[in-house]
């Protein structure tokens, strides 16, 4: 096993070699294994123990132990306590899920205040196979199935190419001491049942069934780089990037059989999981919208627009005096002219005796009206901005100048007449969006 390692180091991780290592070790056969297998090829480890405090004094006990170890062989070794059952209550998590998400943390922070250049982690074949039919049982797409990944930035996991067994008879064949953890052997969580009762079944219909298991894993990350792959071109194709915005051309992508698997492959990282609606959301009405915690879809006549969720205040901003330049929220240059030149959605010239200071800045309301230059009488902006095919993530970053509470100009698109110098204009003033 020792010579599989040191080749499967060679071949895969060479960049390990001389460099800061810490190890995840939770005092269970398989952490223990990596420990006494990277400290015998000679690397500079150090260990990270934590106690989760979910089994009373065992939890304690296997503290103790991976200390232990750690002074008997001038290692290193960094432990620390969890209250994981209140972190779980408090974030209305599974008890696994919220162990997963203090290890870890812990994890990047020893990384970046101690200097550690990667973290190992002991997972195996088995747990791999084992993470493949939790996924399978709950619904995934093909990334769910192509397991464990062997490097996730900093994170690395050397022991991937072992099964269970294989580690049980090293660790028996070099008197490498380890603990039980007592919740191995109960069937509360999924896992444990699936490696009890469903693994065994497997292995007794195929004496080879991991190999083959490992074999159906490599096709299907082959698979998963060339659907991964084609969405890159397919989105060069349907998707433009504008500022903050990404713009899906629902012409182009309904030509495509199967455009659901491209939407799921270009959104899943944005934190979407009602696949179903988004779906939907390419034939349905302009307006919809699907969230994720951070991000929204909007459907907007023919696009959908993907986009950060921002905070929805509506702040007001002021502006006393005739400055030379407003940079907050909108970069405006404002200076006396001695005349007018032509009109602009970007320059407007304002007759400065129309003017009421302080002039603000702010997002528009319901009931919103204005009197556009170029038009009979007044209109309300929301006819506006639906005569002008606005779309919803248009209206809500367009900012509206305004004087004694009347709008002098919508932003960038239309001043009011009521406010415009003409040839007659005395004092005038141009504004310049820039």
């Amino acid at each position: 096993m020792l010579q599989k390692l040191q080749e499967h180091l060679n071949a895969r991780f060479r960049f390990l070699n001389g460099k800061k290592l810490l190890l995840a070790v939770s005092s269970g056969i398989d952490s223990m294994v990596m420990a006494e297998t990277f400290r015998t090829l000679g690397f500079e480890i150090a260990l990270a123990h934590c106690n989760f405090q979910l089994r009373g004094l065992e939890s304690f006990g296997d503290q103790k132990f991976v200390e232990d170890y750690g002074n008997t062989h001038n290692i290193p070794v960094y432990t620390t306590l969890f209250d994981t059952k209140s972190f779980a209550e408090d974030y209305k998590l599974s008890t696994q899920v919220a162990a997963r998400e203090l290890r870890y943390n812990w994890f990047y922070e020893l990384l970046e205040t101690e200097g550690f250049d990667y973290l190992l982690t002991a997972h195996h074949a088995d747990d791999n196979l084992e993470t493949f039919l939790i996924n399978l049982t709950r619904g995934t797409g093909i990334e769910g199935l192509t397991g464990i990944p062997e490097q996730n930035e900093q994170i690395i996991r050397p022991f991937l190419i072992f099964n269970r067994l294989e580690i049980e008879e090293y660790a028996h064949q070099n008197d490498i001491l380890w603990r039980e953890d007592s919740s191995n052997a109960s069937d509360h969580y999924l896992r444990n049942k699936i490696r009890h009762h469903l693994v065994p079944v497997f292995k007794e219909l195929n004496a080879n069934f991991s190999a083959g298991f490992q074999k159906t894993q490599d096709y299907l990350q082959q698979a998963q780089v060339m659907a991964e792959d084609a969405a890159i071109l397919i989105y060069q194709q349907v998707a433009s990037e504008e500022k903050d915005t990404i713009r899906f051309d629902l012409k182009k992508l309904k030509r495509l059989p199967n455009y659901n698997s491209y939407l799921y492959q270009w959104l899943r990282e944005y934190g979407f999981s009602a696949w179903e609606d988004i779906y939907a959301l390419v034939r349905s009405q302009s307006g919809k919208q699907v969230f994720s915690e951070k991000y929204r879809l909007l459907k907007d006549r023919d696009f959908l627009i993907l986009e950060e969720i921002k905070n929805q205040e509506n702040p007001v901003y002021y502006i006393d005096s005739l400055e030379n330049v407003v940079k907050v929220p909108l970069k405006i240059a404002i200076c006396k002219v001695p005349d007018i030149s032509t009109f602009k959605n970007t320059i407007i010239f304002v007759d400065e005796d129309t003017l009421e200071f302080p002039l603000t800045i702010r997002k528009w309301q319901e009931g919103d009206y204005f009197y556009p230059l170029g038009m009979n009488g007044k209109k309300k902006l929301s006819k506006y901005f639906k005569d002008e095919k606005m779309s919803l993530i248009d209206k809500e970053n367009t900012w509206l100048l305004c004087s004694g509470g009347q709008i002098a100009w919508v932003i960038g698109k239309r001043p009011d007449k009521r406010f415009a110098a003409t040839e007659t204009t005395q004092n005038i003033i141009q504004l310049a969006l820039q």
